[in-house]
């Protein structure tokens, strides 16, 4: 088979999976994003972008993606979702032939068409290409790849610098691009002379000393957000949770029929001890990744086994083991560091010829395909999402939390308050909870039950003042001007008392 025939089998691979993305619209934090952001609707967002942080204060904090909310702000100008799923789709669809071209080079043209179409189809990656905001997974990938390629095969320390930098400049994710590249040195993978080693450390040092400063000028006393989870708990549980995570990690990367939009409380709980069932699986969970890393050693697969240490670099900083960060578990995540799956796979069909290499290939496109097919839809707009949360993470907060306007809207407002009394009771740090659970409340005639949720939602987060917006307009558009001034008011004097 051709060199460039494998490139177009996973370029197409990877494009008609996700031909249905082209339907969706805007759905979860697209709609903050991009769908009601002034900052992407004028086309001063461009450069705006660069000054302003990814979220707002009481959103969440410490992130800075610029680039990538640049090419929201030329998608929203140009065309609507359609487009913005297309741009998604064709990033993806690069990550792929990218991989395939570094595994053609290192392991011949039967890795790059099984580890280019394992990539292309892994089911794990639907949320990060049906949902818009996923771009930063995709072009943070699509960066790092670029930065490998340009130290790896090319020896260019400007264009390795220039990509790693425009990688962090889509998604934090990218700044594991140098260790990745290093790693791909120490395998034997186009080792540069040592003179040329250090002009890479100090072209990398200067880049990210740079991107450090003026991330920081921009986010400048933000909090650090992380998981609601994590709240006020002690550094040994976030790191045991992250540890029971990796069953979690290894499931979806290897066996990844079951899927979720979410992973919140009571899905996955904190996890506080060592005895734990949970900690002790992920523990047999690192010990098989161990042995798969100790097997390709001793029969000395180089590619192999740099796919496996690609796997632990790309997935060690959203890990909640280094540090704790703002989710426990997310599919998205799993973004870059499934490019090491797929070299360690692509590598493993190396020898694979004739009817036996198409027969594994046309098995990953059909089997991974299908999934990921039937995956997207999910993505679809905001309600679909609950109504998969609700059906996949059956004890989720965050499925009642996000039901409860919906029901509000239908006018199953008993339904809507029981359903926020339920998310506050799992998770009494969101506000949300307890905001919408008051619209549902007032609209029952039931003040004192109002009063009652806004106190709480005020212990949970008294500086909220979006989430209390974003609740008084639909109040207001649906003909409820008391309750939204109600909801306004309590919210300034939640505020007199924040930080």
């Amino acid at each position: 088979m051709r060199t460039r025939h494998i490139y177009f089998t996973v370029a197409a691979c990877a494009v008609v999976v996700y031909l249905g993305a082209l339907w969706n619209l805007y759905a979860q934090d697209d709609i903050e994003r991009i769908a009601t952001s002034p900052l992407v609707h004028s086309w001063s967002g461009l450069w705006q972008s660069f000054i302003t942080p990814y979220w707002q204060r009481e959103e969440g904090s410490q992130l800075y993606r610029p680039l990538t909310v640049a090419t929201f702000v030329l998608d929203w100008h140009l065309d609507g979702p359609a487009l913005f799923h297309a741009v998604n789709v064709v990033w993806h669809a690069g990550v792929s032939v990218l991989l395939a071209v570094l595994l053609n080079s290192w392991c011949g043209a039967a890795a790059a068409l099984v580890g280019g179409v394992l990539f292309a189809v892994h089911p794990v990656h639907v949320e990060a290409v049906a949902n818009v905001v996923g771009r930063a997974d995709l072009m943070a990938a699509a960066f790092s790849l670029l930065a490998v390629f340009a130290a790896v095969e090319r020896g260019s320390v400007a264009w390795s610098t220039v990509c790693w930098l425009l990688g962090l400049l889509s998604k934090e994710s990218a700044v594991v691009a140098p260790a990745l590249i290093v790693a791909a040195w120490a395998f034997g993978f186009g080792r540069p002379a040592r003179g040329r080693v250090a002009a890479f450390a100090v072209a990398w040092g200067a880049a990210g000393l740079g991107y450090a400063l003026i991330r920081n000028h921009v986010l400048g006393a933000y909090p650090v957000f992380v998981a609601p989870l994590f709240f006020n708990q002690s550094p040994v549980a976030i790191r045991l949770t992250g540890v029971a995570g990796l069953t979690d990690v290894t499931r979806l990367l290897l066996f990844p029929l079951k899927l979720r939009a979410d992973y919140s409380p009571e899905e996955r709980t904190l996890v506080t001890s060592m005895l734990d069932g949970r900690v002790l699986a992920g523990l047999a969970a690192l010990v098989a990744w161990g042995a798969w890393y100790y097997w390709a050693r001793r029969r000395a697969r180089p590619v192999e086994t740099l796919g496996l240490v690609w796997i632990a670099l790309a997935f060690l900083p959203v890990a909640n083991l280094l540090f704790p960060i703002g989710v426990v578990i997310a599919e998205r995540t799993l973004y870059l560091p499934s490019i090491g799956l797929a070299v360690a796979v692509g590598a493993l069909a190396a020898d694979l010829k004739g009817r036996q290499l198409a027969l594994v290939a046309a098995g990953l496109a059909i089997l991974g395909g299908v999934r990921s097919a039937l995956r997207v839809p999910v993505w679809h707009d905001r309600y679909s999402v609950i109504r998969s949360i609700v059906r996949d993470s059956p004890k989720s907060y965050v499925g009642f939390v996000l039901a409860a306007p919906r029901l509000i809207i239908d006018g199953q407002v008993e339904q809507a308050l029981q359903a926020a009394q339920i998310a506050g009771r799992i998770a009494p740090w969101d506000a949300r909870s307890f905001i919408v659970g008051a619209h549902a409340a007032y609209k029952l005639g039931k003040p004192d039950v109002a009063a009652e949720l806004l106190e709480q939602a005020h212990r949970a987060c008294s500086g909220c003042l979006n989430i209390y917006r974003t609740q008084a307009n639909l109040a207001r558009t649906l003909g409820d001007s008391a309750i939204a001034e109600s909801l306004m008011a309590s919210a300034e004097r939640g505020s007199h008392h924040g930080p």
